[in-house]
């Protein structure tokens, strides 16, 4: 199968579908890559350098369209400038186009795309599950937006991010301000603070809360038990009660910050107004609002698309294209989304699309001539619905009351009972040792059992962000472990309390030598 990259005709598009790395990736997958000619030139990656990668390079748009099974592209379709063509018109009837389509956005695009009975999978519309993480192209593009809007804040700011004390005076830090603290919001946030800014955030999610502290910002908080969180991970529409103390917050907030950064966006809707015309009017002159939210309407009510102006001493940003301004990193991370997602497909050799498949179902929008966006959601079964699937199912599912389920199978029976004799063995070979061994054996035999339970008990209910710190205190009772064997292996070799002595300080000693080891490695990542 041959796989095509346009490039992009998109006016001020920099960035390109695969880069001669992602293109020798997906060579391995067992496609051949076809590269229109410059395609990659505004992102810095030369044709001798796709050349050199092995890939065939196409002298122009209608060849490329025309050989390619798998069209890769950024940008959706639309009006090709030099041919005076759509390139819905371009794409081979039953092809294959992969790229962003905002399907929500675009309803007459997938009516086009259906009439050329074309599959059609749109990579904004990779559902947000853990699965799918290397695949999401909307976090990829979003975390460059994100850092590049305090670049491009810091370039309009007349002064440092850091506060300073010089011999001429001292400066004080600039104040910031970032709305929505998802993927783009993080990274802002990660951006500022690491320039010295004091940073303060919202977002409607409390959930995101632990992450904004984690970072060294400031969580901005309603008291409202109402909760944002939507469907995908994404944002939902809020009462409006909460609105109306939110936007309370925005307008103290403006008085007080000296960039504001906005990021709030909600699947398939105009980008809500959280910043207004009164609260970019109250801010200080020289202050600066980017809004990544341009792009559908804006954020802020003073945002006009794609420019950058002063509003009575305010400089808006309302730039559309920030991870095309990173074009070569851009395309590198975008590349390796379509990489994986081509994997997930199977390949060239194993190619399918996949309907049961819930990454490929979810990106899936139009398909052998029917539009299949937006993607079924899942069936959730009550409980009662589920109960009598399970006792239809083969085979049959038996569970103990306090142990998780297990499935019954021909040889269950035996194994339970190989377990039972081995209990019964266990059991007579620590009765022998107890009848053979010191009277006080018993009394330390049921210390260590409980002390094992108990052990076992505690570690296990440990959260794993506490497992470091529980790391410190088992290697200090593992010393206490090994001086206790010491004390027992003075007596005879062949004494069961010197045998179990010598077991003690050997497994002592290997849980503290392995806890130094994992500190050693965990200390090396914080290393430069």
């Amino acid at each position: 199968m041959k796989v095509g990259i346009p490039k992009e005709v998109y006016p001020g598009e920099c960035r390109v579908a695969a880069t001669p790395e992602t293109a020798k990736h997906l060579m391995k997958l067992g496609f051949d890559v076809l590269i229109e000619k410059n395609a990659g030139e505004s992102a810095n990656f030369t044709n001798e350098a796709y050349t050199q990668a092995e890939c065939k390079i196409v002298p122009d748009a209608p060849t490329l369209w025309a050989e390619a099974d798998i069209v890769l592209k950024v940008r959706p379709p639309q009006l090709h400038p030099e041919l005076g063509k759509d390139e819905t018109e371009l794409l081979r009837e039953g092809g294959t186009l992969i790229s962003f389509i905002w399907p929500a956005q675009n309803p007459d695009l997938l009516e086009k795309l259906a009439a050329r009975k074309a599959t059609v999978l749109a990579m904004d519309a990779v559902p947000r599950i853990t699965r799918a993480q290397k695949m999401d192209a909307l976090s990829s593009m979003a975390n460059l937006a994100g850092y590049r809007a305090v670049i491009e804040a810091a370039n309009h700011f007349g002064r440092f991010f850091n506060g300073q004390i010089t011999a001429a005076g001292k400066v004080p830090p600039a104040k910031v301000l970032i709305i929505g603290a998802g993927v783009a919001g993080l990274a802002a946030i990660g951006t500022a603070r690491s320039l010295g800014a004091i940073v303060r955030a919202f977002d409607t999610r409390l959930i995101v809360k632990e992450q904004v502290e984690s970072l060294g910002a400031e969580f901005l908080e309603l008291n409202f038990a109402e909760d944002g969180s939507g469907e995908g991970g994404y944002a939902k529409v809020m009462s409006d009660e909460f609105i109306k103390a939110e936007m309370e917050l925005f307008a103290a907030q403006a008085k007080e910050v000296d960039i504001i950064i906005t990021t709030a966006l909600i699947p398939g809707k105009k980008a809500p107004v959280l910043v207004t015309q009164e609260m970019v009017e109250s801010m200080k002159e020289g202050s600066v609002i980017v809004d990544l939210a341009a792009e559908q309407g804006g954020n802020c009510a003073c945002t006009h698309p794609d420019e950058v102006y002063r509003y009575q001493g305010v400089t808006i940003v309302g730039l559309t294209d920030l991870p095309s301004r990173m074009a070569q990193q851009a395309s590198q991370l975008y590349g390796t989304n379509l990489y994986h997602f081509l994997q997930e497909i199977g390949g060239a050799n194993n190619y399918r699309v996949d309907f049961e498949n819930e990454v490929i179902r979810g990106a899936l929008v139009t398909h052998a001539g029917d539009i299949t966006w937006p993607p079924p959601k899942p069936v959730l079964k009550d409980t009662e619905t589920r109960r009598q699937e399970d006792k239809t199912k083969e085979p049959t599912v038996v569970a103990a009351p306090s142990t998780p389920s297990v499935l019954a199978s021909p040889v269950s029976s035996s194994s339970k009972s190989s377990s039972d004799l081995w209990l019964v063995l266990v059991g007579l070979a620590l009765l022998g040792i107890g009848i053979s061994a010191p009277p006080s054996f018993l009394s330390h035999f049921t210390v260590f059992v409980l002390a094992c339970f108990v052990g076992w008990q505690v570690i296990w209910n440990v959260k794993p962000a506490l497992h470091t710190p529980l790391m410190s205190v088992t290697n200090a009772i593992s010393g206490i472990i090994i001086i206790g064997g010491m004390l027992q292996i003075s007596g005879a070799s062949s004494s069961s309390t010197t045998i179990l002595g010598a077991i003690a300080i050997l497994v002592g000693t290997i849980n503290i030598s392995g806890g130094f080891l994992v500190t050693q490695r965990m200390l090396k990542m914080f290393q430069k």
